[in-house]
């Protein structure tokens, strides 16, 4: 008797993994709270960091999901010399809007890669690049309003306009989760 056919290989259903992987706000992969330092298992994790459908942000190992807690966003961005800005994973990105700056003072973006937020080492060269109504460095006064909500300041960054945001609404704003568990897939994004 021939073995029976089969159409295509199929992945083992294996349980998704939720509370193990974290990436904190400089980019570092945290693997049960201790950061990753082997090359390649760095390397692993960027090359199959991805994102749901609901927001989640996950890396594929095999057929298994490894959901990942964030500290700030998805990607953390740094601002390279040329002009460029990179993510944690060593891709180039390119900022849309909106850019929002929270009340302590961290920039999440919008990058055709997803949203990210600026590591804390380059928020002195972003804002060296922000500009007011006038096409001016803002003063601190404009800049210490606009971190505390008042949208009557006009910043921009690259052309791109700079707006208020609280830390609490920015995932929602964003279309991420922090911290995904299981059976979270009522918003979409990605």
């Amino acid at each position: 008797m021939p073995a029976p056919a089969t159409d295509a290989l199929h992945w083992p259903s294996v349980p998704a993994c939720y509370g193990w992987l974290a990436l904190d706000a400089r980019g570092q992969w945290r693997l049960r709270d201790e950061r990753v330092t082997h090359p390649g298992l760095n390397a692993f994790l960027n090359a199959n960091y991805t994102c749901d459908a609901t927001g989640n942000w996950l890396v594929n190992n095999g057929p298994q999901r490894v959901y990942v807690r964030l500290e700030r966003a998805p990607l953390v961005l740094r601002l390279e010399r040329d002009g460029s800005m990179i993510d944690h994973t060593g891709r180039r990105v390119q900022a849309q809007p909106p850019v929002c700056i929270d009340e302590e003072g961290h920039i999440v973006l919008t990058t055709d890669a997803g949203p990210g937020t600026v590591d804390d080492r380059d928020l002195a060269a972003f804002i060296a690049e922000m500009l007011d109504a006038d096409s001016r460095l803002p003063s601190e006064d404009a800049l210490l309003a606009c971190i505390g909500g008042d949208t009557r300041i006009a910043l921009t960054w690259r052309g791109l306009p700079v707006e208020p945001c609280s830390c609490t609404e920015l995932p929602a704003r964003f279309g991420f989760r922090l911290d995904p568990q299981p059976g979270s897939d009522e918003r979409s994004a990605c």
